[in-house]
This record gives C-alpha cells, structure tokens and sequence, in this order.
C-alpha cells in the first residue's frame, strides 16, 4: 500500500524543523516480528525541542504514533496513516548515573539502563535486564518480568503532549496498573528517572546473570517474535492456558505458537501481520473454549489492515 505524500505540506508548515521525514517508510524491518506495512511518514525527531516543535504545528487531523525498538507491536500490513514518530538512541538513548538516581532517555535499552545501575552499584533495576524493549514501552506498559515492574523504581517521567508542551509524572500521576500506565496515549515519553538501591556489586550482576540464563533457556529469543503475547489472567499463567488449550506449534501461514514458550508468536521466515494476528485471534478463541478465561493482547497492535 502507499500512502498520499504529506511531506511537503508537512515541511511548509514547519520550515525550522530538524528532524528527518521519510515517506511512506517500511516499518517491517523496525519491528520484531519483522511484518507488517509501512508510515505514511516516518519521523526521527533531532531533540526534545525538535520533537516539541513538530507536535505544535502539526496538524490536529493527522494521525501520530510512538514507536520504540518494535519488540512489542504487531503494525498491520496495510500500514500506519499518518506519522509514526521514531526516537533514536543517539537524540534519546543516554544514560547516567547521580547518586541512587538513574536518568535514562527512553530510547535507551531496557537493557543498557539495568548495565548502568549495575556499573553503579545500584539494584532494583535487574529485571530490566530481561526485557527486550526501549524505556519509553517500559513507561507505557509499565514492563515487568522476574517479579520486578517498572513502577517499583520510577521517580519521575518526561513527556512531549501533542500541541507540544512538556510535561512531568511522578509515579502515582503515571497511573500505573498490570501491563499499563495511565497516561494519555497521545504523549510521547522523553526520559525517565529511576531510583536504585546500593548494593553489592556481586550481587547484582549474580541477579542480571539468573535473568539473562532464564530467557535463554526458557524463551525463544533467537527467533522473530514480538515478545509475550498475552497478559496473565488474575491467577494464571497465560502460557499454560494456551498450552492447556492445545495451541503449542499451532500454525497459520508463517506464523507458529513457539515450541519453547507458548505464549510467543513467532514468525517462521515469511509470516504477514495478518497471519500473526489471525493466529493469535485463534488462540484467544480455543482458549476462551477449553477454559472459559478471556486471554488479552499484551502484544501492541497498531495500523489497518491490508488488502
């Protein structure tokens, strides 16, 4: 699919703008699951002044999305109208360390971030270590794994809204819950600042080791997969209700239910977004049936479908 061409409109009405704008843009090979359609336009803001200043002239009609490293979404095959906004880790991926205090621009690595508190001697942060995604989905989704989530370690975080102005949430304005944070999803997240607790150099890294050897052994992470593709039901494990249900190796086109961990949607070579997420519609209804427990996405699913 291609979309009409905005970027001269857009650039008109923005002539001090220093970001990159790419039309109709590709996001498969940004995404995890390595499927899916194209941006309409794709932008790549120079800063957090130039990310501010695009959003105050933009348009109010014109659609925009945040995208992180893609771990976690699904972009539909007949692509994203509208601007999909990209930070990079060079405008955003910093990381330091004051005091107990980790600042991280939400391009930065889950995983870098937890590397820096370590290197810092500060723990708390080690479950970052086993996530595969970027701050800023960390903020969104309030990320979590090996009994750590991110709202156990905000202080604060920074955000672009859409006319432009920035905006600053403690931890209880995040609004975070299971898998979710309650922030208006029309901001974007900038940077974050996150507390550790001094601790044994030992210790941590021991922690960020047992993480880091459970993924390996108990997740396919060698394969394209967006990552943990249903929420855990209050009293379940979401993995063992599809496996209960039957699902482990089910197929649709190239997308398969992974043999190691079956709440991994993989895409075996040649997988469009509408076989990944027809197969994970299928696993929802068999699991609904044999169990009579709604599954829910945890899996981002953005764009329309294709034709």
């Amino acid at each position: 699919m291609t979309f009409p061409d905005i970027i001269p409109d857009l650039k008109s009405a923005m002539p001090n703008l220093r970001g990159r704008l790419l039309g109709n843009e590709p996001l498969a090979p940004l995404t995890w699951v390595r499927g899916g359609g194209p941006a309409q336009v794709l932008f790549t803001p120079a800063d957090e002044n130039d990310l501010a200043y695009f959003r105050q002239h933009l348009r109010a009609d014109i659609a925009v999305y945040c995208i992180g490293v893609g771990s976690n979404l699904i972009v539909r095959d007949g692509g994203m109208p509208g601007v999909v906004i990209r930070l990079s880790p060079r405008a955003f991926g910093a990381t330091r360390v004051e005091g107990d205090i980790v600042h991280a621009g939400t391009a930065a690595l889950d995983k870098r971030v937890a590397e820096a508190a370590a290197a810092a001697n500060l723990s708390g942060l080690e479950f970052l270590f086993g996530i595969p995604g970027s701050i800023g989905g960390a903020l969104r989704m309030n990320a979590g794994a090996n009994g750590g989530e991110t709202k156990d370690i905000l202080v604060e975080a920074t955000a672009v809204a859409r006319d432009g102005a920035l905006h600053r949430f403690d931890n209880a304005a995040m609004g975070f819950t299971y898998r979710n944070s309650g922030v208006d999803s029309s901001f974007v997240f900038t940077s974050a600042r996150f507390r550790g607790v001094p601790a044994d150099a030992g210790i941590i890294r021991a922690r960020m080791q047992a993480v880091q050897e459970h993924r390996e052994t108990a997740q396919p992470i060698r394969e394209k997969t967006g990552g943990s593709t249903f929420k855990n039901p209050p009293g379940h494990s979401a993995w063992k209700l599809v496996d209960a249900a039957g699902c482990r190796g089910l197929r649709v086109g190239g997308a398969q239910v992974s043999e190691m961990h079956c709440n991994f949607l993989i895409n075996t070579g040649d997988a469009t977004a509408q076989d990944i997420e027809t197969l994970g519609e299928t696993v929802r209804a068999r699991v609904k049936a044999q169990s009579g427990i709604d599954m829910h996405w945890e899996i981002k699913r953005v764009g329309i479908a294709g034709a």
